[in-house]
């Protein structure tokens, strides 16, 4: 991984790298007087969330994560729309809304602006729920559709500086994903059918989006 932190990034290619390399791939983006913004996206359950934690805690306060997941449309809406059996796919989120808060972070006025966050307990996003000060120099956000090639997605791969891929087992990541969904309320086997369902079906979708990204990544 050493020699691939100071090559062109490649779309294709597996990188395994560990998280301490990934520091300091990440810290690289930064630039001095600017904002940068590092996605990190994958299909559900690869473990986005985790490496986006484990980044900004290494990082401080250089960094803030700013998750996709804030801007899942609120139940009701999904009701009204048909759309509440498969919560999760591209068109549950507000994707424009989450376009202009990326635009926005990276323009950096000087002020606090505060992001939406989404609470898995309650199955619905907080707004304004994660500050983000203005000496913010990276922006971590995560999420599956960063690199989707349609409509309003657009806008958010505009307004991203670098995407990761990240790859997992897909038995790692499945045994995942029906324990998340245990553990926020579901039986095994309704978690082993939305699994199934819902999460493969979003996850074959995000798979197409894979040569997009400028780095694809393993954890080792």
């Amino acid at each position: 991984m050493e020699d691939a932190i100071h090559s062109a990034p490649s779309p294709n290619p597996v990188q395994h790298a560990t998280v301490d390399e990934l520091v300091v791939r990440a810290r690289a983006l930064i630039v001095p007087g600017e904002r940068r913004v590092l996605g990190i996206t994958g299909t559900p359950g690869a473990g986005k969330s985790t490496l986006c934690e484990a980044l900004a805690s290494a990082l401080g306060e250089v960094a803030c994560v700013v998750p996709m997941d804030g801007f899942h449309l609120a139940n009701e809406e999904l009701r009204r729309l048909g759309r509440q059996d498969r919560k999760g796919a591209q068109d549950t989120f507000d994707a424009g809304g989450y376009a202009a808060l990326l635009t926005r972070l990276r323009q950096n006025t000087g002020q606090v602006v505060y992001a939406p966050f989404f609470n898995r307990a309650l199955e619905e996003s907080i707004g304004s729920a994660i500050p983000v000060p203005p000496q913010t120099a990276l922006i971590l956000t995560e999420g599956n559709y960063l690199l989707l090639d349609e409509g309003e997605w657009r806008d958010v791969r505009a307004a991203i500086d670098e995407v990761w891929y990240l790859e997992i087992p897909d038995d790692l990541r499945l045994g995942r994903l029906v324990r998340r969904h245990e553990t926020f309320g579901r039986s095994h086997d309704d978690a082993v059918a939305w699994v199934a369902s819902v999460d493969q079906k979003n996850a074959a979708l995000i798979e197409d989006t894979r040569s997009r990204a400028d780095w694809v990544i393993q954890l080792t």
